[in-house]
């Protein structure tokens, strides 16, 4: 069942960019503006003595659908807030590496490339080579990287750029060993593989319910194993930093205690986890997969490129990226865009311009179709595409 009718996207756009920022059900959103209105109603009241209550309710079903206590992660706007939370407290020194990939997000490079300024440490953007071959090779590749220097492992689950899935696990396991702290930006996970912290067991973990759990814009969560949470500092210090009324929990006082702000889309947690299961969200998951398995060979047969790795669910989940020969990526975007209508991201990174498509349950063969015929005929009649 194609459940397009849920979602308030713009019915003459084929949109084939869920990874970028999500998309947010009708129901979902009207509990988003029903925890606006009582806001508004009687904002005294419930930012002061409501609040409480409400994110605990929140905080208790997110944890169930992670794998976690609601006691050791808080709600962010964004994975870019929550890695600076941490980096803040990393107290990095003179020649600490900080091993990761140069499959990474923008925003995460830049915030990383900041603080080891400020500290002279070293940020490793270790060579992910594509093709990709196997996890193994993924796994060897990665860890050639690592020297005696090496203080953290910062690891995407599922890359933005290349839309990989990383094993993160296995490299979860391996730093453990080694003695490394572990931090994981899960942006694409929730709602879209599978994820239990406990059984992951990361030092740090961020991910957002606002792109595969569907929830509004600004949604997101932190967190912390229990042996670290004394380690990290509040990014803004507010009333929960020496609080009058503490609670059993130095972490969540400092982190999660800010005043005057709009909870709001944190509060849909609830009513996002009961959609995905009114809507037996795993089948959904499970068909936007198939098509992206099904499809991906062909784009790459079209646009006289190879597959970045093998087609299968180990590397590939809801999102896949085709390289694409362009000398105008931008322009691209766009006459796809205003020409034929469909939103679709063009990436350029280390490796090459990749187009990355992601599916979620508004979508059909039909939006696949629509792409490959625009592809196509800009191919025969325009010289953005070598």
């Amino acid at each position: 069942m194609n459940l397009k009718s849920q979602f308030l996207l713009n019915p003459e756009i084929t949109f084939l960019n869920h990874g970028s920022f999500g998309a947010c059900p009708k129901p979902i959103l009207e509990n988003y503006q029903y925890w606006q209105k009582e806001l508004e109603w009687e904002p005294v009241q419930f930012i002061q003595k409501k609040a409480p209550k409400y994110l605990q309710s929140a905080k208790d079903a997110l944890a169930n659908y992670i794998g976690c206590s609601a006691d050791d992660f808080f709600f962010t706007a964004n994975p870019t807030i929550a890695i600076n939370t941490i980096m803040r407290s990393m107290d990095l020194q003179p020649g600490d590496e900080i091993l990761t990939t140069n499959h990474e997000y923008g925003a995460m490079d830049r915030t990383w490339n900041f603080y080891c300024e400020k500290s002279n440490a070293k940020y490793i953007r270790q060579n992910i080579s594509i093709p990709v071959q196997s996890k193994e090779s993924l796994l060897e590749e990665f860890w050639s990287g690592y020297t005696s220097k090496t203080k953290i492992v910062f690891l995407n689950q599922i890359s933005s750029a290349t839309a990989l899935i990383f094993p993160v696990k296995e490299i979860i396991q391996k730093a453990k060993a080694l003695g490394l702290i572990t931090i994981i930006d899960g942006a694409h996970a929730p709602g879209h593989i599978n994820l239990n912290l406990t059984e992951l067991d990361p030092d740090f973990y961020t991910g957002t319910l606002h792109k595969w759990m569907l929830a509004p814009k600004g949604c997101s969560f932190l967190y912390v194993k229990r042996e670290r949470q004394k380690e990290i500092d509040p990014l803004i210090v507010g009333w929960g930093y020496q609080s009058e009324n503490p609670s059993n929990s130095r972490f969540l006082d400092y982190h999660q205690h800010q005043g005057t702000r709009d909870i709001s889309a944190f509060l849909t947690a609830p009513a996002a986890i009961q959609f995905l299961t009114d809507h037996n969200w795993k089948e959904q998951s499970a068909i936007s997969k198939q098509l992206i398995l099904e499809n991906y060979q062909r784009f790459c047969t079209l646009l006289g490129t190879q597959p970045i790795c093998p087609i299968s669910s180990e590397f590939l989940g809801q999102m896949c990226s085709i390289p694409i020969n362009t000398n105008n990526p931008v322009g691209l975007k766009e006459i796809l865009y205003s020409e034929y209508k469909i939103e679709i991201p063009i990436m350029k990174i280390d490796h090459g311009t990749f187009i990355r498509i992601s599916l979620n349950a508004y979508n059909n063969p039909a939006d696949l179709d629509t792409l490959f015929d625009a592809l196509s005929s800009i191919k025969m009649n325009n010289d953005l595409l070598k």
